[in-house]
């Protein structure tokens, strides 16, 4: 389903009233990370909600604070001033780009949820945030959250004062009130009927050690600024969904937060983090595995991409900052030679050398990951296979072991996403690995599987 204005509700908020809480209760499972602290959130969230017959994108955004007027842009911080300055000075201008981020999606969204916390009562904050939304010509739900009972009621009049009519008291840890509010959001929702998609969104996780430049990546692939981008490394914290569209076929982007060494998360916010990340390895169709090209492969680098293999998802390594790299005629054959040294398992992952800053070759990289994607789901006709393995078989037969002589019946796919294969054989034990990948290099000659992992089980047959 595309993302447009006329479906997008925005869950705003001052910081640590419970929007993440919302956002996952009315998605019905734990998509953004909950903290009890402020700040946990800085990149907008967004998932599809289905109620009544409605469907609307739900989007969560980091906490709105006032008062940030005087920040300094991102390009101009004092780096020759002393380090606590330039750090002050950094965190000020990561929270200006996160309210960017803010004022993105109410601007985008058809209607927004404004949260404010029953139990801490009314803030400065919220009366700020009250009169700018007051000034939209958007609907507006005041959602008065954490009042878990009905003998907390009476705290939703205090905000009445706010000028929203119906202030709803809702309890988004216990899921009070919630169906309500679901009610209120689709009432203003037009009823859709529910089309066959010709397609599957594929599912695109760009996922890489910190500060690779995976968000510049996304932001410069959907054409909009979705995930907040800062040059110090661990900004993202979160997996950050975004719909779009490329030459007419649907996907899902996700951009991760950052692959720390598992020896440097210190963090319980970094730990959520990096579980999300990795999930979002599993859950994709087609991994990207953004590198650093200044800084070529590194051991996380590799930790990161036996994760992508071990996971059996398509991959395309993508090389950002080439355009920060000086090259002459050998450096492109050069830089490919040592990317295959240091990460030998993934020999079917297509290359691209890219910069997400300049856009060069993003189309390409779009493009490999497409056919790695159909790849990665395609299916082989089980008399095509037994073909190919009677010409493999006549070319060079299995060696005999242990004097023993290995006999090979034949070849059956037994799934997609990856490419899985049964090989029913009189003893597995009498088949070398040795030749076992000479039989996987042949099925790659002759059906392709590029960007995708392949799977051959031996299966025993009398």
């Amino acid at each position: 389903m595309k993302t447009d204005a006329n479906n997008l509700v925005a869950i705003v908020g001052r910081p640590n009233v419970g929007k993440s809480a919302l956002f996952n209760r009315l998605v019905g499972r734990p998509i953004a990370i909950v903290e009890d602290r402020p700040g946990v959130t800085r990149d907008r969230h967004s998932a599809l909600v289905e109620w009544g017959g409605r469907r609307f994108w739900a989007v969560d955004t980091a906490g709105y604070e006032t008062g940030e007027a005087g920040v300094l842009p991102r390009e101009s911080l004092p780096r020759n001033r002393p380090r606590v300055e330039w750090e002050k000075a950094a965190g000020a201008a990561l929270k200006k780009s996160m309210q960017e981020q803010v004022l993105a999606a109410m601007q985008e969204a058809s209607q927004i949820l404004f949260v404010v916390d029953g139990k801490a009562g009314l803030q400065p904050a919220d009366e700020w945030l009250a009169r700018f939304l007051r000034r939209t010509e958007k609907p507006v739900h005041l959602v008065v959250n954490k009042i878990d009972t009905g003998r907390d009621e009476d705290r939703v009049w205090e905000f009445a004062g706010l000028g929203f009519d119906g202030p709803l008291g809702a309890s988004s840890l216990h899921g009070r009130a919630v169906d309500a509010l679901l009610d209120r959001v689709c009432a203003a929702i037009p009823p859709q009927v529910r089309e066959e998609e010709a397609e599957e969104d594929l599912r695109v996780a760009v996922v890489g050690r910190p500060n690779v430049g995976k968000s510049t990546l996304v932001n410069r692939l959907l054409g909009r600024e979705a995930s907040v981008v800062f040059e110090a490394p661990g900004t993202t914290r979160d997996s950050v969904d975004s719909p779009f569209r490329h030459k007419g076929k649907p996907y899902i982007l996700v951009d991760t937060a950052g692959l720390r060494h598992r020896g440097r998360i210190t963090d319980a916010v970094e730990k959520y983090a990096s579980m999300r990340a990795i999930r979002s390895i599993e859950n994709c169709d087609v991994a990207v595995l953004v590198l650093d090209a200044k800084e070529g492969v590194t051991e996380q680098d590799e930790r990161v991409a036996g994760l992508i293999h071990e996971a059996g998802r398509g991959c395309v390594v993508a090389v950002n900052k080439w355009d920060l790299v000086e090259k002459d005629n050998k450096t492109f054959n050069a830089y490919l030679e040592a990317i295959r040294a240091r990460l030998p398992f993934l020999d079917y992952a297509p290359i691209v050398f890219i910069s997400a800053l300049t856009r060069q070759r993003l189309a390409n990289l779009m493009d490999l990951v497409d056919h790695a994607g159909e790849q990665h789901a395609m299916r082989i006709s089980t008399g095509m296979l037994n073909r190919e393995l009677e010409a493999i078989l006549t070319e060079a037969p299995p060696p005999t072991r242990h004097g023993k002589a290995l006999k090979i019946f034949y070849l059956s796919q037994t799934g997609v996403k990856p490419p899985a294969f049964a090989l029913f054989v009189n003893d597995p034990k009498l088949l070398h690995f040795s030749y076992m990948r000479h039989l996987k290099n042949k099925l790659r000659s002759k059906f392709g599987f590029e960007g995708s992992p392949i799977i051959v089980m031996l299966r025993r047959r009398k």
